[in-house]
């Protein structure tokens, strides 16, 4: 976790408890830099590309590092002045920090059909935002990075613009971020640090409820990678980023895919795959992935293709269904009008036997599993968007013995009452306010379940 700080005054790193602290690239940014670094920070400089040079050389003395804010269209380029920026400031940090989105939940939906743009009904699924899919294309476009990306607050009444976002906004910022395993700079109102900077016991109040959270979820983490039976080809940020937006809000396990991913030993972890980016360079491993009986998705991606003169399973005015092997490959012939549809054609299409989880009375939750590797799902996060208390109920693929249950209200542990369904294990998740986790063990041969009352 981050701070971006604009205060004149900085109060000691020992009274936040953090020590990473961010400071925007300016004329005066140095004086601040050099108080954020008596009190025990290490501070970097926030810059574009364009200024990233001048913040490093007049920073390398004194600065950690230095954020290079990026725009998606700009993805491309940054690679290039990293490397740059890094062998001409060895002791200098660089990390790309990318344009997120406030985690919120709003009433309505609005979607552009054909150019004109449609608001839902009152009574339609709430619609979040959240940054799962900028976290998710990030990991895959800069592995060695853990994604990072900051976001303005929408202020829009009078009263929030002079006191600042809600104690439960911030929360939410945090354990959003935290479960999707990716870093944030957060930033204050300004309210907020001049009650910090001055010790003052509201801003105190707020803050300590924020550390909560804060040591809550900066604790050891088990070693695990996200999960997910979709496998997505993403194609240019601007086409791929709303479908798998799409497919992250309704809880569908996906992992972002690059072509050099294609590979056969690759794609046996998947069961669909959904193809944004042309696959001129692919089709053998596309086409071998359906003969050995997975889905392939294509969206608006025309050309002769070997399956083509296959047999047709079905079709309709803009799509059709072709039979390749064990398999089948389906071509979208347009541009997705409606990702919300989309979204839900996903989960249909995935057989039920192979979904990795489902969630119950979870309009405004997303749940993120988590595996070892070469192992099941071991563990689940769990964000509200609504910050009420709901009960959830859940299936996760799987068979387990011991459910336990945390969250950064009531720590650490709650045991929940796993019932085996075939191939599943569904429990209930008590009082979800704003974020929780789930640790799952699975059940071996002859091993009796862990009772819900056990210590």
């Amino acid at each position: 976790m981050f701070i971006r700080w604009t205060y004149p005054d900085v109060p000691p790193a020992k009274i936040l408890g953090l020590n990473d602290l961010v400071i925007s690239w300016n004329n005066g940014a140095l004086s601040l830099v050099e108080s954020g670094h008596k009190q025990g920070y290490h501070v970097f400089l926030e810059a574009t590309p364009q200024q990233a040079s001048a913040a490093a050389e007049a920073g390398k003395n004194i600065a950690a590092g230095v954020l290079l804010k990026v725009s998606p269209a700009g993805q491309t380029d940054v690679d290039a002045s990293l490397q740059t920026l890094r062998s001409l400031y060895p002791k200098l940090i660089f990390l790309v920090l990318n344009p997120g989105k406030q985690p919120q939940m709003r009433g309505m939906l609005v979607l552009n059909k054909n150019g004109i743009l449609e608001v839902s009904s009152p009574t339609a699924q709430p619609w979040l935002d959240t940054n799962l899919a900028l976290v998710r294309i990030e990991q895959a476009l800069h592995p060695r990075q853990v994604p990072l990306y900051s976001f303005e607050w929408e202020l829009t009444d009078s009263l929030q613009k002079a006191q600042g976002p809600h104690v439960d906004d911030y929360l939410l910022a945090v354990a959003e971020a935290a479960a999707f395993h990716a870093d944030l700079v957060l930033s204050l109102h300004d309210n907020l640090q001049k009650a910090l900077a001055q010790n003052d016991a509201d801003g105190m109040h707020l803050w300590k409820q924020m550390q909560g959270y804060l040591e809550f979820y900066s604790g050891s983490k088990e070693p695990v990678e996200p999960a997910g039976n979709i496998g997505v080809l993403a194609g240019d940020y601007k086409k791929s980023y709303e479908p798998i937006n799409l497919l992250a809000r309704h809880n569908i396990p996906f992992r972002i895919l690059r072509p050099s991913d294609l590979a056969a030993d690759r794609l046996k972890q998947f069961d669909v795959l959904v193809v944004l980016a042309s696959p001129s360079q692919n089709i053998k491993s596309i086409t071998d992935f359906a003969t050995q009986g997975g889905t392939v998705i294509l969206v608006d991606l025309h050309g002769p293709y070997p399956w083509q003169s296959g047999r047709r399973l079905q079709s309709g005015d803009r799509w059709v269904v072709f039979a390749v092997g064990k398999g089948r490959v389906i071509e979208l012939s347009e541009p997705l009008p409606d990702p919300e549809t989309f979204a839900q054609d996903i989960r249909r299409l995935t057989d039920k036997e192979k979904l990795l989880i489902s969630l119950w009375n979870a309009l405004t939750t997303v749940a993120i599993p988590y595996l070892e590797p070469h192992d099941g799902v071991t563990m689940l996060e769990l964000i509200n968007y609504a910050e009420e208390p709901l009960r959830v109920q859940v299936r996760v693929k799987g068979s387990f013995r011991s459910i336990r249950y945390e969250t950064p209200e009531r720590g650490c542990c709650e045991w929940l009452t796993p019932i085996q369904h075939d191939r599943f294990t569904e429990f209930v998740v008590p009082a979800l306010r704003i974020g929780g986790r789930v640790h799952l063990k699975e059940r071996h041969a002859g091993e009796r379940t862990v009772p819900a009352n056990a210590k």
